[in-house]
């Protein structure tokens, strides 16, 4: 079975191999009819696929979901003033490194860490900058190096 992630919003879809009619389920929660899953929260999760018919049922298949602003305003107002990424304390060793748009290394985050738009001390322009997230997993006993990235914005 494959899963389409989609950070961006938080979504899944799933894709049963084989033929049988095929219900769905993540974390623990109920069985449904439809392969696609909004609003999955950040982190690890967990899903299980069932055939109807009594065919089976999948050992259950573990995804993350990168759960980030898609902007921040750093005004001191105490709303969205600073960026971080949620969900990571499920994750082994992870480090966020906050780009420019040209590849500078801006910042290097933990968990728990926030970013406040600054280097130095020195507020950066509006602009999007980009990230990556760098951990590691277990698969199958292995401990695996992973990595995922994309961007945000900054606005002043």
């Amino acid at each position: 079975s494959n899963l389409n992630l989609n950070s961006d919003n938080n979504k899944i879809e799933i894709f049963a191999e084989g033929e049988g009619d095929f219900e769905y389920a993540i974390n623990g929660g109920e069985f449904q009819d439809a392969s696609i899953f909004n609003d999955v929260p950040p982190g690890m999760n967990t899903v299980i696929i069932n055939d109807k018919s009594g065919c089976g049922t999948t050992a259950p298949l573990e995804f993350l979901i990168v759960g980030y602003p898609k902007f921040f305003t750093p005004n001191s107002d105490g709303m969205n003033d600073t960026w971080n990424i949620r969900g990571m304390e499920t994750l082994i060793d992870p480090t966020v490194l906050v780009f420019d748009r040209y590849g500078k290394l801006m910042a290097q985050l933990g968990i728990d860490t926030d970013w406040d738009g600054t280097i130095n001390g020195t507020p950066l322009p509006s602009s999007d900058y980009w990230f990556r997230l760098e951990y590691r997993r277990q698969v199958d006993g292995v401990i695996v190096a992973k990595s995922t990235r994309t961007h945000f914005t900054l606005k002043r």
